[in-house]
């Protein structure tokens, strides 16, 4: 087997394992008994995305993907904190 083919069959499979934890964190987000809940699977849901388009960047040698999961690491993290903010203030903006 050579470096090729285990490479591309790992980043396959770190792919695949991506999605299925997107897929987790969405039912976490979707079914959480807290807004915290919902707060840290939507939190996950980016995080997951994030590296699913890195992973797809390694595959592809696209370097567009890694700017793309760039501008989607910087607003999830903008979208966590506003929301950690309105639950703990009740409001994002003074």
């Amino acid at each position: 087997m050579s470096a090729a083919t285990l490479l591309a069959w790992g980043l396959g499979l770190a792919q695949g394992m991506l999605v299925l934890a997107m897929a987790l964190a969405a039912w976490r987000a979707l079914r959480g008994p807290r807004a915290q809940d919902r707060v840290l699977g939507l939190d996950t849901v980016y995080l997951n995305g994030m590296l699913a388009i890195m992973v797809h960047g390694l595959r592809t040698g696209s370097g567009l993907a890694f700017e793309a999961a760039l501008v989607v690491a910087l607003l999830g993290f903008a979208a966590t904190l506003a929301l950690a903010k309105f639950l703990m203030q009740g409001e994002v903006i003074q």
